[in-house]
């Protein structure tokens, strides 16, 4: 039996705008309860749900023309790749593998043929990399192309975001700010620096990296899609530590630098809350060795906040939806 508060606290008045992305979520899980099945709810990078023995990851992305992709920027394959990635890193961020994958897929009746098939292309060899495979779908009329995504994988152990504690070393893995400087860079016209419009069209997640720091011991762990500080406040929020990042820890890469100076901004600006690279972050205890591939590149201590260089970071920490 699910039980749930049929009336959660909000006005007829507010907005999504107002309320938030995140408020919006609590407000949904207030209104969804609890039911014995579901071992983690919302909140997490996935929901893990009481389906045998050691139960099943599910998480669900939507994609809409427009605001997460354009024709104009990318190939319907990139776009296949990049819908299938961002989906495959909230197993990963689990620390599992995906297995299986559906697809819901609204599209205006002037489309070519040729565009699906590529895009539906794109995305089973995506999947495929980690041994994934698209199992159904649906399809349906829109005035715009939507991709609705659901995936289904395992892990043993589970990392979740509320395992942190203070004393904890915070530790990345992936492609930092790439894409965020990929996309500046479209916006404003540009098809280069190529190593950074590629990892906005086409993002690359440390796939085996989040198996691994499980079963190293991470503590706590989530992908970087909307911003290293924006997803590592969802971290200290629910470990309640805050956590202190060192830039001076992280090496630019060029292509970030090279975006940056043609528009007279801090590099870090898109190391720090660039997102849409969809690499990891994650925390370890002192004692624990950390993983080949992972770079330390701050602490957790006492509190519920993320800090750079122990002062508040000055700007937003990464996307906002309504925002």
């Amino acid at each position: 039996m699910v039980t749930g508060n049929p009336h959660p606290q909000t006005t007829d008045s507010q907005t999504l705008g107002e309320l938030g992305e995140f408020g919006l979520i609590d407000l949904v899980a207030r209104q969804l309860g609890t039911s014995p099945l579901v071992l983690i709810g919302p909140g997490d990078d996935a929901a893990h749900v009481a389906t045998g023995p050691s139960g099943t990851l599910i998480s669900t992305d939507l994609l809409i023309e427009g605001r997460h992709f354009r024709r104009d920027w990318s190939s319907a394959y990139e776009i296949g790749r990049k819908a299938a990635a961002c989906n495959l890193s909230d197993i990963n961020a689990m620390g599992g593998t995906a297995t299986a994958l559906t697809v819901g897929f609204g599209a205006p009746a002037d489309l070519p043929v040729e565009w699906a098939v590529d895009m539906i292309r794109g995305f089973e060899e995506e999947a495929a990399s980690v041994g994934a495979h698209v199992v159904g779908g649906d399809i349906t009329s829109a005035d715009f192309i939507v991709l609705g995504i659901s995936v289904i994988g395992e892990a043993d152990p589970i990392v979740r975001r509320t395992g942190a504690a203070p004393g904890d070393l915070v530790a990345v893995t992936g492609p930092m700010g790439l894409a965020g400087a990929g996309f500046a860079a479209l916006s404003r016209g540009f098809r280069s620096p190529k190593a950074a419009v590629d990892a906005h069209r086409v993002p690359a997640p440390p796939y085996a990296q989040g198996p691994a720091a499980a079963l190293a011991g991470a503590s706590a762990m989530t992908d970087i899609s909307d911003g290293l500080l924006a997803d590592l406040g969802h971290v200290a929020a629910a470990s309640g530590v805050a956590i202190d990042i060192d830039p001076t820890a992280f090496q630019v890469v060029e292509a970030v630098g090279t975006v940056a100076e043609a528009l007279q901004i801090d590099p870090m600006m898109f190391v720090l809350t660039g997102g849409d690279d969809y690499g990891l972050a994650a925390t370890f205890a002192p004692s624990t060795p950390i993983p080949d591939g992972w770079t330390v590149v701050g602490s957790a201590g006492a509190g519920s906040s993320v800090t750079v260089a122990g002062a508040p970071f000055d700007g937003a920490p990464g996307h906002q939806h309504w925002r």
